[in-house]
């Protein structure tokens, strides 16, 4: 099993997982990915070189599980970084801090089409996508032991993707993690001085300068962040007040999809399909409906790798301003 150990000095928990050393370590063997997809785990007809379903959408009501005919499935993770069953075990080694590796590590195949990309994706296959996203986070929030989930996709080699068939990941956790911490919390300190949420009111200067807006729909703004760490670096937030990513309205997750599917596209024309991690950042578990906190999507694409500079001093070099990302996106067409 694996192991969270607590940093003393910053405070910040990592996750010991001796079982990955080599496949995360190790260079790929692939310069692409394999041609081959017959054994690919994912794909429809190969469901038994998966872990049991927790989840699936199809269109046939008959449908028995872990069988083909199917739009979407949720599977536990083969080899993953938590595991939900034991007990947390808390204890101490001296001044140290650690705790087993409880949680849970689930896979959503997003579609049964090996080849999808997210260029040609629709918003019914968003939509889709982010609705089992919903419906995880609401089972798993019946965890007590559960303190914060994430919900992400890497996309690529770059993103250290290993399998090309379109999916997402979720990980929950019972801490909340350092930089999630650090985001709430500047969003209280800013609450506390100004009386209102820092999320909204940078989503309200933004759509009055228009300066960093790649689109925007009656619900949702897509926007490269004032201080992009990344090159292209994209947040798509909501227009009105939520905290809760799990909170939202079919309306909501209908027009959040849809913007969604409008920014995949652009940056697909605009960087070539490059490599990227999309992340849900959302409040912790047990912190429902905080009035400084703003749920939001990030989306990173692979373009430049992080190195001795950024992490000695925790600073990005980024050599794409915010505005001209947003320009070139926005005339994308």
């Amino acid at each position: 099993m694996s192991e969270f150990r607590r940093d003393p000095i910053i405070g910040r928990w990592v996750i010991i997982d001796q079982s990955r050393a080599f496949s995360k370590i190790m260079p790929s063997a692939y310069e692409s990915y394999p041609k081959d997809i017959s054994k690919c785990p994912f794909c429809p007809g190969n469901e038994a070189l998966t872990r049991k379903e927790i989840l699936a959408y199809s269109g046939d009501p008959k449908r028995s599980p872990n069988t083909k005919d199917w739009n979407l499935r949720v599977v536990p993770n083969n080899r993953p970084v938590l595991e939900i069953e034991g007990s947390l075990k808390r204890r101490a080694e001296g001044m140290y801090d650690r705790m087993d590796g409880v949680g849970a590590h689930e896979i959503i195949i997003e579609t049964p089409d090996h080849y999808l990309k997210e260029i040609n994706a629709t918003s019914d296959y968003y939509e889709t996508v982010y609705k089992a996203f919903i419906d995880r986070i609401r089972d798993l929030r019946n965890d007590s032991r559960l303190e914060f989930i994430l919900a992400f996709k890497n996309h690529g080699l770059a993103a250290n993707a290993t399998i090309e068939h379109p999916h997402s990941q979720l990980i929950a956790m019972p801490i909340v993690p350092k930089r999630v911490r650090e985001e709430v919390n500047g969003g209280k300190n800013y609450f506390l001085y100004k009386e209102r949420c820092v999320f909204c009111d940078t989503v309200s200067q933004e759509l009055s300068s228009e300066a960093r807006i790649v689109c925007e729909n009656d619900m949702f703004a897509a926007m490269c962040p004032f201080a992009s760490r990344y090159p292209f670096e994209t947040w798509v937030l909501p227009k009105n007040h939520s905290s809760d990513f799990d909170s939202i309205s079919p309306k909501e997750i209908a027009s959040f999809s849809q913007l969604v599917r409008v920014v995949f596209a652009k940056l697909g024309r605009v960087l070539d399909d490059a490599s990227y991690s999309a992340l849900i950042h959302t409040a912790p578990l047990k912190e429902r409906n905080l009035e400084h906190y703003h749920w939001h999507l990030e989306i990173i694409p692979k373009l430049t790798k992080t190195a001795g500079f950024e992490w000695g001093t925790g600073l990005y070099i980024n050599p794409v301003s915010p505005e001209d990302a947003a320009k070139y996106l926005r005339e994308s067409e």
